[in-house]
């Protein structure tokens, strides 16, 4: 899945955070509703402008960020 047909990034909407396309729903947002054990179907009732494609859209954008971040040794 490529999460680009989901998620946008401008400075002008949310303070440059990542959000669903043609809303202002923070991707962190949905992030921290499923960290919540929040069901998809709820977050799709609360947020009715969201998807399930978008959902996933938000958790592959995650994913993608967090796989690039600089993994530094430790120390034994």
């Amino acid at each position: 899945m490529t999460y680009q047909k989901y998620i946008t990034i401008d400075p002008k909407i949310m303070a440059g955070k990542p959000v669903i396309k043609g809303t202002r729903i923070p991707v962190d947002l949905i992030i921290k509703k499923l960290a919540q054990k929040m069901d998809i179907d709820e977050i799709l009732k609360d947020y009715p402008r969201l998807t399930k494609e978008a959902i996933q859209a938000a958790l592959w954008y995650a994913s993608e960020i967090i796989s690039k971040e600089e993994v530094y040794p430790v120390s034994l």
